[in-house]
């Protein structure tokens, strides 16, 4: 196997006290999670307390100033342990940047501190009913009345949207404009007008707050507009490329969990006097998985070694993304076959990694939209 490079001793030093972490306070709850529909609000504070939030964030606002692969840790132990749960990454490598990017200083200094902490849970808002990788199709509008913005839509599939104290809501302050009238606002969970729709019963990711929100006259004073009126669409362009690379980065190491659990049942399990590992089609699968694995692997490390100089463009973002979730898939039900019969039962963690799977290839963008992004640029 090809060795990695790109990580150094402190981060492996990191990864391991992200795993500790993990084993500890998420892993034996997940379960229960499942069931409920949420993780415990509590493990949100425990996270920023063991520094596992918005890492990269500067000094100034209480973070570490650390780099891009302290996240990807983070993202792939979490990938790796199946905790899909937990939309850590979501708060720190989707939304955190979109408030140091394009808030005022007033607004970083009053949110950062309490993202890092914890103390905050974040979501960002951009899917409709009626809007989904067409961005430009939201509906949801914003109208400046005086020294505030009165919302008014309402929203879908908005992960971490129960749990959610702050979310970012994309909107239209210029119907007439198209993408060019979209904006972005910063909006407190208890604002007056604000309210949670149920948590989405989903095929996969159980334990994911998954939530409608609806805004019926909310008004946020002016301020908490991120960045110009107007750019909305542009800030989102320039932000999804690293949104892209998180969900590739976690589709790796999900397949690589997948292969090792698959390795390791079927060298235990036997039929016809041998272990299933045994036989040649058994190989011939494993060795096609940890082959194709390791392809990816060797493209996402690189991608991530471009992001890490401001080097990963659009094009090369959507790549990633679209073909880390199409392999993930793809390992993930040739490593239910392997399992037989068990592979299909929620206790085994293959059946839950299958099940949670399959919507990677729609979120952040469908591989779809991928694929025209790719072609666009060619």
């Amino acid at each position: 196997m090809i060795p990695r490079t790109l990580f150094s001793s402190e981060h492996e030093l990191f990864r391991e006290s992200v795993r500790t972490f993990l084993e500890k306070h998420a892993v034996p709850f997940h379960g229960q999670w499942e069931k409920q529909g949420y993780i415990d609000r509590n493990l949100w504070n425990q996270a920023g307390e063991a520094g596992m939030l918005c890492s990269h964030l500067p000094e100034e606002y209480g973070g570490l100033g650390a780099d891009f692969l302290y996240s990807a840790v983070v993202i792939e132990e979490v990938s790796r342990l199946g905790l899909t749960g937990i939309g850590f990454s979501l708060h720190s490598d989707i939304v955190a940047p979109y408030i140091l990017h394009y808030g005022s200083e007033a607004l970083k200094h009053k949110y950062l501190p309490q993202l890092i902490s914890g103390e905050r849970v974040t979501a960002i808002a951009m899917t409709e009913p009626g809007a989904g990788s067409d961005l430009q199709g939201v509906k949801t509008s914003a109208v400046l009345d005086g020294d505030e913005y009165v919302i008014n839509g309402s929203k879908t599939f908005i992960t971490n949207g129960y749990l959610a104290d702050l979310v970012i809501v994309v909107a239209k302050t210029d119907p007439k404009a198209g993408a060019k009238g979209t904006s972005l606002f910063l909006v407190e969970a208890d604002t007056p007008g604000f309210d949670k729709g149920k948590r989405l019963e989903k095929v996969g990711m159980k334990a994911q707050d998954t939530s409608e929100l609806f805004f019926q006259d909310v008004r946020v004073p002016k301020e908490n507009l991120l960045g110009q009126a107007g750019m909305g669409f542009a800030y989102l362009m320039q932000e999804l490329p690293q949104e892209r690379l998180t969900v590739a980065i976690g589709a790796l190491s999900s397949a690589e969990a997948a292969l090792q659990w698959t390795l390791d049942y079927t060298r235990e399990r036997k039929a016809f006097g041998k272990a299933i590992a045994d036989f040649q089609n058994t190989r011939f699968k494993l060795a096609e998985m940890a082959t194709e694995i390791q392809i990816g692997r060797v493209f996402v490390d690189q991608c991530m070694a471009l992001h890490l100089e401001g080097k990963l463009d659009v094009p090369t973002a959507a790549m990633a993304k679209y073909w880390a979730t199409d392999l993930q898939c793809k390992v993930l039900d040739e490593c239910v076959q392997l399992h037989g019969g068990y592979g299909f039962m929620w206790e085994y963690p293959i059946a839950r990694a299958w099940a949670d799977a399959r919507v990677q290839r729609i979120y952040a963008g469908t591989n779809e939209i991928m694929k025209e992004i790719i072609a666009r640029a060619l």
